[in-house]
């Protein structure tokens, strides 16, 4: 068996191993088998005596745990066979906390140690008191505006004739009549006031070139209503075409889709870690927000339905409250499937830098996208080709990437069975163009 989550092999003790041990009893539990190799074959030790009376009594002397530790024979091989249960309250190894994920050992520090810690005392940040803000820290208007909506759904208690501290406490934001951080994120005045990295940053792009930004602060219900405006008015080109005496604008991106990923960002983000980041391009659109994906959640589990396991579950149950999302674990389905109805190329959702990204593209005629298919250099050239004259004959494609004819025609074929180009007119007046021009 491979090592994984709950196993791992050593050839030798060595002290350094605690290490490992206190990784499992902070995660899900593990076995370390001490004398056998990488692929858990029985290499034996010469000290096991002593080791079985070194390894629990260091255990407990450093860590103030107990674990099993049995002996074990292989054809006349002795190995010792070290089982840690895990612990519900955190353990350390001489003042430092270390994490079992997948088949590693992480050390964890800063944000991932708070967050850690506050898992391990039954909270989550969201749901943890901020004594320094009061109600004169809430914006009002915007908590009447977040009512609005939540009536439409139908999905709030019953709130007819209580106070604003009082609706709070229905929707645990307050604890012994004191502000959650949850509060202060979803309707403060000025949330960057008690945590600096609230803010979402915009950035217009030109290959690694910014060319202008912003910055847009406020609580969460503000920062969905002003980033959306900011892209719209000043990022993002709106198309506009006529029905009969309609005017119709379409965004470049769907707005389902754009909606969804902005959700996603602030309600599952680090409120303790980087500010919110989006970079707009000629050709694709990224949101980037600090925190890793959930255990036992990877990046292609986010493509199918899965278990919902949110960072600030507070937050994202009030957002559900209120209408901002349809239910708990969807909102990467949802941006995925308006893109396909869209006909846009699948967006692309990588955990990336400590934080979860998410990229839409414009269309599939971006060198990222063709290179996906595998094209060459020459059909890539002779597609940017068309991009800029409209269309392209066999013979130009010949004199543009310096090739006999049987390349030309056989490099054509593959683009026209990709779906990039298709064939239009026939003999010497044939030339190629892009499907969808």
């Amino acid at each position: 068996m491979p090592e994984q989550q709950n196993i791992e092999y050593k050839e030798s003790w060595h002290d350094e191993y605690l290490k490992w041990i206190c990784g499992f009893a902070n995660a899900q539990g593990g076995v370390i088998y001490i004398g056998k190799d990488d692929n858990g074959n029985v290499v034996g030790l010469e000290d096991y005596k002593r080791l079985m009376d070194d390894i629990p009594n260091k255990i407990r002397n450093v860590m103030g745990i107990t674990v099993e530790v049995n002996l074990q024979d292989a054809a006349g091989k002795h190995f010792i066979e070290i089982v840690t249960h895990p612990y519900s309250v955190p353990i350390s190894l001489r003042g430092r906390y270390y994490y079992r994920s997948g088949s590693t050992k992480q050390e964890l520090a800063g944000a991932s140690l708070n967050e850690f810690l506050l898992k391990k005392s039954g909270k989550t940040w969201d749901d943890v008191v901020e004594p320094r803000a009061t109600f004169d820290d809430i914006d009002e208007s915007t908590f009447s505006a977040f009512l609005k909506m939540s009536e439409e759904k139908g999905r709030m208690p019953e709130t007819i004739g209580l106070t604003i501290p009082q609706i709070f406490d229905k929707l645990l934001l307050t604890e012994n009549g004191q502000l959650k951080r949850v509060g202060v994120i979803l309707f403060g005045k000025n949330p960057a006031k008690f945590y600096p990295n609230t803010f979402v940053k915009i950035g217009r792009f030109k290959g690694n070139d910014i060319l202008f930004h912003d910055v847009v602060e406020g609580n969460l219900i503000t920062l969905l209503r002003e980033v959306t405006n900011q892209l719209n008015h000043k990022y993002l080109t709106q198309k506009i075409h006529f029905e009969g005496l309609y005017r119709i604008e379409t965004g470049e991106y769907p707005t389902p889709a754009i909606r969804e990923m902005l959700l996603n960002a602030l309600i599952h983000r680090n409120y303790m870690g980087a500010m919110t980041q989006i970079r707009v391009y000629d050709d694709s659109i990224n949101v980037w927000n600090g925190g890793t994906l959930p255990e036992g959640i990877d990046s292609e589990a986010l493509k199918r339905p899965h278990r919902s396991n949110p960072r600030n579950p507070i937050i994202a149950d009030v957002c559900f409250k209120g209408g901002l999302i349809d239910s708990w674990g969807s909102g990467t389905i949802k941006i995925i499937d308006t893109c396909k109805q869209a006909e846009l190329p699948e967006p692309e959702l990588i955990e990336q830098d400590g934080g979860l990204s998410v990229t839409l593209f414009k269309n599939k005629l971006t060198v990222e996208q063709l290179t996906k298919l595998g094209l060459n250099e020459r059909q890539l050239k002779a597609v940017e080709y068309v991009k800029e004259k409209g269309k392209i004959t066999n013979r130009e494609y010949q004199e543009i990437n310096l090739v006999a004819k049987p390349t030309a025609t056989r490099d054509l074929s593959v683009l026209v069975e990709y779906g990039v180009f298709r064939n239009t007119g026939k003999g010497a007046g044939s030339y190629y163009e892009i499907i969808g021009s």
